[in-house]
């Protein structure tokens, strides 16, 4: 089920009465009728009985009805992962900032 208002949104997802996504961060990154959100977050491992390590998932929503609706997403499943890519996407809007 979507949430009313972006605030709302959240990537926790509970089973059994386990939390088997808990949310440790939230960015909300645009707002309106399509929003992206940054989300840090761990899942649960049933093998260990533990959370794992800490994720990153950006998500997009579009607002229909009234409702969010998740319409993609992109996991990135370490943090190192995610500094690559924020490296690059740093150097990169920084180049295209920068005169010819």
């Amino acid at each position: 089920m979507g949430a009313a208002a972006v605030d709302d949104i959240t990537v926790e997802y509970e089973d059994n009465g386990v939390l088997l996504v808990k949310q440790e961060g939230k960015e909300i990154i645009t707002r309106g009728t399509w929003c992206t959100i940054a989300f840090l977050y761990r899942d649960w491992d049933a093998k260990t009985n533990a959370y794992g390590p800490q994720m990153i998932t950006l998500r997009k929503y579009r607002k229909q009805a009234g409702t969010y609706r998740q319409e993609s997403k992109f996991n990135l499943g370490s943090l190192a992962q995610a500094a690559s890519v924020s490296d690059v996407l740093k150097r990169w809007s920084e180049a295209a900032d920068a005169p010819e």
